[in-house]
Parts: C-alpha cells; structure tokens; sequence
C-alpha cells in the first residue's frame, strides 16, 4: 500500500514539474539579432552578423546582445554597466531609433527582428561603441558647474551653503536628470551637418545652470553659446526631446535659452542666499 502511494505521489510530482516546465518553455522564444560589425582599425567596410538568442518575456535588448556575445561571438563590442537607465553607456540604433539597450525589452518591440547598430553622429571605435570625445568636449564647453564664489572652499573649517526653496530647484531640476547617453545628439540633424554645434545635451545643460539661482555667471554663459555655431544652429526638430529617456526634453531647455538670449525672458533670477558656519573640529 505504502508504495503504491508512493508511485501516485512521483507520478504527481512528475506532472507537476512537466506542467512547469510548458509554462516555462511558452514563455521563451527565439529572436534573430542583427549586430553591426566594424573595426576602422582593421577594415573600413562595415556588415551584420546575425544571431538566433533565446529570450523571454523579462529580456531586454542588452541580455540578448550579451547573450550572443557570452555563447555565439566572444569579439562583439560593447559597451555598457549599470543596467538599470543610469550610467547611459548602452545607447545604441535599435531598429532605426536610438534607444537604451538596457531599458528596451525585447517585448516592446515589433516582429523578432532586432537590429542592432551604433549611435550615428559618433565615430566608430568598433561594432556598436562609439567616439564620444566630442560629445565630451561640448559638455565640458558649457562650464557644467556653479560659478559663484561663495561657493569655493576656502577655509575648511568653514562650510558655506545656499538656501533654495522647492520652486527654485523646480526651475532646473528637470535638466539635471541628463544621464549624458548621448541620444538626443545622435537623433539631432544639426550636429549631423555641424561638428562645431555643441548639440542639444550641452545647450539644455547650459540652461540648466542659467535657471539655478545658485549660479551667478549668466551672462557670461550666454557668451558661449550666442554664436552661429551655437544656440542659433538649433532648428528645432524636436528629436532629441523624443528619444530622451529620463524626460529631460533638450528642446525645451534650448527654447528657454532662446528666451534669454532675446530678452523674452528676463535675466533677473535672484540669487540665491548663502550662510556660513564653522565646522567644529573632532
């Protein structure tokens, strides 16, 4: 009698596990990955490798590219970290848009067909990592830190802090979410035809210190970008603010700038106040 139950008891545990393991199988499929191939070091010609990776419901495009790098072709180039939209290291053309590989799920897109290929408007270094010296460059042009000098550390034993009110940090706290993943200057037409257009990551980061009231160089970062190679070579497109993924909009950054620049809006932010004390020493 016991091992008659006992027979009962695996056969159920045996169905159990099949019933499982169905689920579990209707829950993968197949996609074909379409990789961009080049190395400029080696061979100026460019072509797709395609690749058949398993993935599931949860995948996103990063785990089925390192999918097809950890078991089909250990040489593709790529390049990424946090996983989770922070870093910006993973962006990359997914079937004709620019896209976070790392925040687009396999789901999300159209068919099982997933193309991969590098941002354009950066230089390739190899397969899908690109050149983002200039991208760089223009960040850095734009001064991205507080002009005040109230703001250096002179004494160490003393800290100095400014008081800002919920509405003033509402005025660039949107622009400060800029993770610096280079998508909307891979979608701008402008930077296309102008390398010396510092793009619209750097123009709305540009903003974003003219709005902080903690910042006292407005005029002076006015000076940067006024020029035919500036602000001005922005045509308003509109695409960067698209394929943003953390909802900075550039656009609306640049049109605020413009504002400034034409005296629609008024350069008379009020500064922020500071306070100073003494650090107790231990």
């Amino acid at each position: 009698m016991t091992a008659l139950l006992n027979i009962k008891t695996r056969r159920k545990k045996l169905e159990r596990d099949e019933k499982k393991e169905s689920t579990l199988e209707s829950s993968r499929k197949v996609v074909h990955l379409r990789v961009y191939r080049k190395n400029p070091k080696q061979d100026k010609s460019s072509h797709f490798d395609k690749f058949e990776v398993p993935v599931q419901r949860w995948s996103t495009v990063l785990d089925a590219l390192l999918h097809a790098k950890g078991y089909l072709d250990k040489s593709i180039a790529i390049r990424y970290s946090c996983r989770m939209a922070s870093c910006g290291s993973c962006g990359m053309k997914i079937n004709g848009i620019p896209r976070l590989a790392c925040y687009t799920k396999v789901s999300e897109i159209d068919g099982n067909i997933i193309t991969c290929e590098p941002l354009p408007n950066f230089p390739v270094i190899r397969d899908l990592v690109g050149d983002f010296s200039d991208f760089f460059e223009h960040h850095s042009a734009m001064e991205p830190f507080i002009h005040n000098q109230n703001a250096d550390i002179v004494d160490e034993n003393r800290l100095t802090e400014f008081i800002q009110t919920p509405e003033d940090v509402e005025n660039y706290l949107q622009f400060s979410y800029c993770i610096k993943c280079g998508l909307c200057y891979s979608a701008c037409p402008s930077v296309g035809s102008d390398t010396r257009f510092p793009g619209p990551q750097a123009l709305a980061q540009a903003y974003r210190y003219v709005a902080d009231n903690r910042d006292d160089a407005t005029q002076s970062r006015l000076n940067i970008v006024d020029n035919k190679h500036g602000i001005w070579r922005c045509h308003f497109a509109g695409s960067c603010s698209v394929v943003c993924p953390k909802g900075v909009d550039p656009a609306l950054g640049i049109q605020l700038l413009r504002g400034h620049l034409v005296n629609f809006s008024k350069n008379d932010k009020k500064l922020a106040e500071s306070r100073t004390r003494n650090l107790g020493k231990t």
